[in-house]
């Protein structure tokens, strides 16, 4: 209800954890609470900043604590963006916001991967792609 927004960060961090556990019907089940706080954020500031803000300083621990993978990048952009699409207002922002996320996951995943190489230079460019 009209709560909601008081949970807005503080619950990012866990739910997120809870997103990244590697179960694909509890992602589809839990994915969608994201587009719920972005809409309540919305509703309440006309921006979603404190909750965007939050999911990317935790999504960028997490990954780099070994969670996440290629399939709960796939499923955060496809749910989101399907959320998104159908909001009025959030259709614009919404999208900008899922496309940036992924495209930092996948610079994320990337990095993790390429921190065992044995190659300066792959980690280097990795280093920067993420920056």
């Amino acid at each position: 209800g009209q709560h909601k927004i008081k949970f807005i960060p503080e619950m990012v961090g866990p739910i997120l954890e809870m997103t990244l556990i590697p179960e694909t019907e509890l992602r589809k089940a839990t994915i969608p609470i994201f587009f719920d706080m972005m809409q309540c954020e919305f509703h309440s500031t006309r921006c979603f900043q404190r909750f965007e803000n939050e999911i990317i300083t935790k999504l960028d621990h997490e990954v780099e604590g070994g969670r996440g993978d290629e399939q709960y990048k796939v499923l955060f952009d496809k749910i989101l963006l399907e959320h998104c699409r159908k909001h009025k207002y959030l259709a614009k922002s919404g999208e900008t916001f899922v496309k940036l996320v992924v495209r930092l996951m996948e610079r994320l995943l990337d990095y993790r991967t390429i921190m065992h190489d044995e190659s300066k230079e792959n980690r280097m460019s990795c280093t920067v792609n993420v920056l």
